[in-house]
């Protein structure tokens, strides 16, 4: 055999070789990188939108967060509000009670005051008819004279 021969006998199979190849194998290898690549960019494109998602549902989070602290804020102001009113109604209230006891406590101290001013009156009275009566050493009739002893208890409780 001719090495020239040989040479171009295998240069002929080589290319029968890089046609098959080509023609059968190549596609097949070329589909399978193509699908592989198009997984992978799903895959990222799909890893992207999970992670624009995510950055999503944290604001939204943080603003449900934001709406419940705000909104706890304003009941916990609302709440020292209603407090803060019942105890100033309690406060009025307790006042106005305490000015109506004051108010019956002083009504009731002058009508007792009256009361002592009367009876010691009738007993101041009392005594000066019985002062007249020894002074005259006759016994003197307190019905008859009973003008005469409240003209004498007015002028006392006029000079008191």
């Amino acid at each position: 055999m001719n090495l020239n021969l040989t040479l171009i006998l295998q240069m002929l199979v080589f290319a029968i070789l890089v046609w098959f190849t080509m023609k059968f194998v190549w596609p097949i290898i070329l589909g399978a990188m193509d699908e592989r690549s198009k997984s992978i960019a799903s895959g990222i494109a799909a890893g992207e939108k999970g992670r624009q998602e995510l950055a999503q549902a944290e604001s939204k989070a943080e603003e449900v967060i934001r709406a419940a602290r705000e909104r706890a804020r304003q009941i916990e102001e609302q709440a020292s509000r209603r407090s803060n009113e019942t105890i100033e109604a309690a406060k009025q209230a307790a006042t106005s009670e305490g000015a109506r006891i004051l108010s019956s406590a002083r009504d009731e101290a002058a009508t007792e005051t009256t009361r002592a001013r009367d009876a010691l009156r009738r007993e101041v009275g009392g005594l000066v008819v019985a002062g007249a009566a020894q002074l005259l050493q006759r016994e003197v009739d307190a019905k008859s004279h009973a003008d005469l002893i409240d003209r004498l208890a007015a002028d006392i409780a006029r000079g008191s």
